[in-house]
């Protein structure tokens, strides 16, 4: 077993999963979408998108591809957040949160393909 290769599956499907988490729930309940959940995908996704540099593959370019496409839909979301919350000090509306869970919905998608890679790639080494 390569310890390498299990810590770059946890990180991606962690991602995923803690993406999934933020994104799930009703769009009109703000409490069902916490900030600090945001946050850890944000960093997770950050970790993940760190690990996968290091691939000179084509396989190793797409993860990249998508790890950045989750990134740059996670930012803009705790940025949508941060700016509506925190710089013009107003009260979440369900516009805003809808924006924010649509973009964590974009990420999760990009999330998503990052895993079906991981295990087609898997499968594809087993045989």
């Amino acid at each position: 077993m390569n310890l390498e290769k299990v810590i770059f599956g946890f990180f991606v499907i962690l991602a995923c999963t803690l993406n999934f988490g933020f994104f799930i729930g009703d769009i009109g309940n703000e409490q069902l979408h916490h900030p600090a959940h945001l946050f850890a995908a944000v960093v997770v996704n950050l970790i993940a998108l760190v690990m996968k540099f290091g691939d000179r593959t084509h396989i190793g370019a797409t993860h990249l591809a998508t790890s950045l496409v989750a990134m740059l839909q996670l930012l803009a979301a705790a940025f949508v957040w941060m700016w509506h919350v925190s710089i013009k000090h107003l009260p979440m509306t369900l516009d805003t949160m809808a924006n924010i869970i649509s973009l964590s919905g974009g990420a999760l998608i990009a999330n998503l393909i990052s895993v079906v890679l991981l295990v087609s790639e898997t499968l594809r080494q087993t045989r």
